[in-house]
């Protein structure tokens, strides 16, 4: 029997909770268990329900994402919130990293991209759109800061920025014109220099130190 990730979906607009429901409905692995239109419900409906994954908006009334985000990560540490939001202002991000969300998603993402989401962040892995890291990355590269802190070649930062958005050692490997072998040595050369032990800890670490300012 497959086994299904317990998923909770918040947002103030019912028409964002019907049309996810509706993008999952036939996906065997997931299983909406709960849903809600404040921050103050969602805790409700988590205190009630065994859930995995939250889905969470930002911008909702009496209770907005941030802050059922700290209460939800305080409550339940194990929990996976994932973001799910119009806004992709960097600071914005930084503090809900730093909150502990596991994954940010724009509103405008696919099934495939939401299912990707899904199995990373009960993996124990971190997701975030493409849009939102490749944007994070691109400022830390372009005004230099991340490399005064930590000496990253260019490649480790091309490199960096392809993995942090989801990418595959093969597919990053096409992209660069190198050997998947040569990707995974990267990798392991950014892990030993930022000090992580996975891939989450490289987005999570990037946009910590400098990605997002």
């Amino acid at each position: 029997m497959i086994k299904k990730t317990r998923l909770v979906i918040v947002d103030d607009h019912q028409l964002i909770i019907d049309g996810i429901k509706a993008l999952l409905r036939d996906e065997e692995s997931i299983q909406i268990v709960g849903e809600a239109s404040n921050g103050k419900e969602a805790i409700e409906v988590i205190d009630l329900l065994e859930t995995d994954v939250v889905l969470l908006d930002i911008d909702m009334p009496v209770m907005d994402g941030i802050e059922t985000s700290k209460i939800l990560h305080q409550k339940y540490p194990k929990l996976a919130i994932i973001i799910l939001s119009m806004h992709a202002e960097k600071g914005l991000i930084k503090n809900l990293v730093e909150i502990g969300v596991k994954g940010y998603l724009l509103k405008n993402s696919s099934r495939a991209e939401i299912l990707k989401a899904l199995n990373e962040v009960m993996e124990g892995n971190s997701y975030f759109s493409p849009e939102v890291t490749l944007s994070l990355l691109n400022k830390s590269i372009e005004n230099g800061r991340r490399q005064a802190e930590i000496n990253l070649t260019d490649r480790e930062e091309e490199v960096l920025c392809l993995i942090a958005s989801g990418f595959t050692n093969k597919e990053i490997g096409e992209k660069l014109f190198i050997s998947h072998r040569t990707v995974d040595t990267h990798r392991t050369n950014l892990m030993k220099k930022l000090d992580v032990n996975n891939l989450a800890g490289l987005v999570s670490y990037a946009i910590k130190h400098g990605f997002a300012g």
